[in-house]
C-alpha cells in the first residue's frame, strides 16, 4: 500500500513528518504572535514622566511650576526643572495622601520622584513659599481634596494658588 521513496521511507510516513512540521510551525507563529502582543501592550503599560520647571516667571505670574497643576496615574514620575535659579521643590507638610513618602529637593538642582500613591500632593519652593510658589498633582482619579486639606498654616497667596489649582479637579 505504501510505496517506498529513494530513502527507503513510506511515502506515507513522509507525509506525516510534513504534517506535524507545519503544525510546529504554526504554533511557533502562534508563540511569537502572542509573545510580541504582550511586549506591545506591557508597553503601554509603562509609566510617564512628566516634567515641571521651576521659573521665575510664566506668563502673567511670578515664582510659578510650569504647569501648576497635573493629573498623572500611580507609578509616573514628576521631574522638577530648576529652569531659573533659586528654586527647589518639595512637599508642603501634610499635603500628601496617607502613606505617601515626603520629597524635598534642594535649591537649584533637578529632583526626580515617582509617585505611588493615589490622592492630592501639594508641592512648594521653599524659598519662594510666601509668594505663593505652589503646585499641585493628583494622582489617580481622585476628585476630592481631604477634608480641612487647606486649612493650616499657609501664606495668602500660596492658599490662593492652590485653590485655583483645586477648582481643575
Amino acid at each position: 500500500m505504501f510505496a517506498l521513496d529513494q530513502h527507503g521511507f513510506a511515502s506515507m510516513a513522509y507525509r506525516c513528518l510534513e504534517i506535524q512540521t507545519w503544525k510546529e510551525f504554526d504554533m511557533l507563529k502562534q508563540i511569537i504572535f502572542g509573545l510580541a502582543t504582550g511586549v506591545l501592550l506591557a508597553g503601554s503599560a509603562v509609566a510617564e514622566t512628566y516634567e515641571v520647571q521651576m521659573l521665575n516667571r510664566s506668563g502673567t505670574d511670578t515664582m510659578a511650576f510650569e504647569p501648576a497643576f497635573l493629573r498623572i496615574a500611580p507609578g509616573d514620575t514628576v521631574k522638577f526643572i530648576a529652569t531659573d535659579k533659586g528654586h527647589n521643590a518639595e512637599i508642603i507638610d501634610g499635603m500628601l495622601p496617607d502613606g505617601a513618602e515626603a520629597f524635598q529637593g534642594k535649591v537649584n538642582e533637578e529632583i526626580e520622584v515617582q509617585l505611588d500613591v493615589e490622592g492630592l500632593y501639594a508641592v512648594k519652593c521653599l524659598p519662594h513659599f510666601s509668594m505663593g510658589m505652589v503646585m499641585t498633582i493628583a494622582v489617580g482619579a481622585d476628585e476630592t481634596p481631604p477634608e480641612g486639606y487647606l486649612e493650616g498654616r499657609l501664606p495668602p497667596r500660596a492658599k490662593e494658588r492652590l485653590t485655583a489649582q483645586l477648582e481643575g479637579l
